[in-house]
């Protein structure tokens, strides 16, 4: 095996540490990503199913 070989194999072996390192970086943004605008949408909903319930009961008094 020459050295040329061997700086290969090393590289091959480097890009792919790299790119899983790269991958499960972007796979938590990108869950964080989801994760925020699901929570956005259910806070809307709640935030607009409380205003309905105390503007019903405020109109009744």
């Amino acid at each position: 095996m020459n050295k040329g070989t061997l700086w290969t194999i090393l590289g091959v072996i480097a890009a792919i540490v790299i790119a899983w390192i790269l991958v499960e970086l972007l796979w938590g943004v990108a869950l964080l990503i989801v994760k925020l605008a699901v929570v956005a949408v259910v806070a809307l909903f709640v935030f607009f199913l409380l205003r309905a319930v105390f503007s019903r009961s405020s109109s009744s008094e």
